[in-house]
């Protein structure tokens, strides 16, 4: 429920966004932002447990097959899709669903989906953690690929973004870990408070620009059904993908529950953040959010709802064992 009033906040700030698009100005918006990313960084360093981190380790054959869906097949999907739209690479909606191929998994979610299936616990951690510090490189590196030629893009800009802004308060929190990991993995919860305010600052201000620069304007009713049919036609191609490759691979039940839970999983934090960095206030940050808002609430419902069917298999396997 909390999850979902998070999501119902941000849906209310895009209203909000639509009906002043030129912003509320009370605060300096950019600053608190640049702040706040800073922040989600320092945490996410703070809040990486060392002990979980290796205990997950070992399990190398489903840590390969995960980050490889997350980072190679989900940008090639992506790919695929190409000839749908009328401008190819410069269409801005098809760069919209390829910067959703190319982000990491999220870290919460992924652990708590994992563990209420009853999955592979300490795997999900490594992998959700690992994801997050891929993807601070990976991502940018995907979309130099397809906007090297862009004004709104300069790679050297954006490396130098990339470590003012998260590395560096990324490398502090993991300095800091000894002296303040366990503070902060206690009021995790209430540092999690802080990411989603940021968010919902990046997204209102992300959607204020594009409504007062009308970039929605030239996105018709079939264009956003398209996006949307793709968007959910490449969350059961990857979900159903690796449920296939984990029986051919002989993974048990846990470890195939993680596996399809973290390689399908898109992070709604790393999107906001990266179109902050990455795009600054250019007028169609709004729409390069959109197909990563839609994925996130598909998501959170289609897992949820696997999630319950797997518990339910792990536990009539468990007490099985207990009977013979």
């Amino acid at each position: 429920m909390k999850f979902n009033g998070f999501i119902a906040v941000i849906f209310l700030a895009i209203i909000i966004a639509y009906l002043f698009p030129e912003g509320i100005v009370l605060f300096p918006l950019k600053t608190i932002t640049d702040i706040g990313i800073g922040f989600i960084f320092f945490f996410y360093g703070l809040k990486l447990s060392p002990a979980e981190f290796k205990l997950g380790l070992l399990n190398y054959k489903v840590h390969i097959v995960i980050q490889l869906a997350t980072f190679v097949v989900f940008p090639l999907l992506t790919l695929l899709f190409l000839p749908l739209f009328e401008k190819g690479t410069g269409s801005d909606l098809w760069i919209a669903l390829f910067f959703l191929g190319t982000l990491p998994s999220t870290v919460s979610s992924s652990i708590v989906m994992v563990s209420l299936a009853k999955g592979n616990l300490p795997t999900a951690i490594f992998n959700a953690s690992l994801s997050g510090l891929i993807g601070i490189f990976v991502t940018p590196i995907w979309l130099s690929f397809f906007l090297s030629g862009s004004a709104d893009f300069e790679f050297l800009d954006v490396l130098i973004k990339l470590c003012s802004q998260i590395i560096i308060p990324l490398i502090l929190g993991l300095m800091l870990q000894k002296f303040l990991g366990d503070f902060a993995r206690k009021h995790n919860k209430k540092l999690g408070l802080l990411d989603k305010t940021t968010i919902i600052l990046i997204v209102y201000s992300s959607f204020s620009n594009s409504f007062s620069s009308n970039i929605f304007s030239s996105v018709e009713t079939q264009d956003l059904l398209k996006l949307t049919g793709i968007v959910v036609l490449l969350f059961f191609v990857v979900y159903f993908g690796l449920g296939l490759l984990c029986k051919v691979l002989g993974f048990n039940l846990k470890n195939k529950i993680t596996t399809q839970f973290c390689g399908t999983k898109k992070s709604l934090v790393h999107g906001s953040v990266m179109v902050k960095v990455i795009f600054g206030n250019s007028a169609n940050t709004g729409l390069l959010l959109l197909p990563i808002m839609i994925y996130h609430s598909l998501q959170l419902i289609l897992i949820a709802f696997y999630a319950e069917k797997y518990r339910k298999q792990v536990l009539r396997a468990e007490t099985l064992e207990e009977t013979l």
